[in-house]
């Protein structure tokens, strides 16, 4: 009987190892750093800007656009979501606008920064700008 319940629990064992080996194991064209966030992580991109007063009211609507149209321009961005600041802790230092752009891996991350309408949208808002703050991260 306790042959038995040891070889069982040996076979087990095994099969539980090839099984993690296999869930790891490297797929065709797979990347390093896809592979080490195979878990459905995602490399979020987050940038948040604060605009000079005199910014108008249909520029920042122009470049909200315009940053959201990347999406379409730029095949690498996975995901792209934005939104203004509503917090009612006041903490914000008066950064109104946050955009959440998001990359399968860091080798789409650095397409997307040097990418053509990229670098236009940077020049666009440019002059507009007060700050920027970019914040990186793989989700857990």
């Amino acid at each position: 009987m306790k042959t038995k319940l040891l070889l069982m629990l040996v076979v087990l064992g095994l099969a539980s190892i090839s099984f993690a080996a296999l869930k790891m194991e490297k797929k065709p064209n797979q990347t390093k750093t896809e592979l080490l966030n195979a878990k459905d992580s995602v490399l979020r991109h987050v940038v948040l800007f604060k605009f000079k007063e005199e910014a108008s009211a249909e520029q920042l609507k122009s470049f909200e656009k315009a940053f959201g149209d990347l999406a379409e321009k730029i095949p690498e961005i996975l995901d792209f979501e934005w939104g203004l600041n509503n917090s009612p802790e006041g903490l914000d230092k008066g950064f109104t606008h946050c955009f959440f752009v998001s990359f399968k891996s860091e080798e789409d991350r650095a397409i997307y920064l040097p990418h053509p309408d990229h670098q236009a949208f940077v020049s666009l808002i440019g002059p507009s700008v007060d700050d920027v703050l970019v914040v990186d991260y793989w989700t857990k």
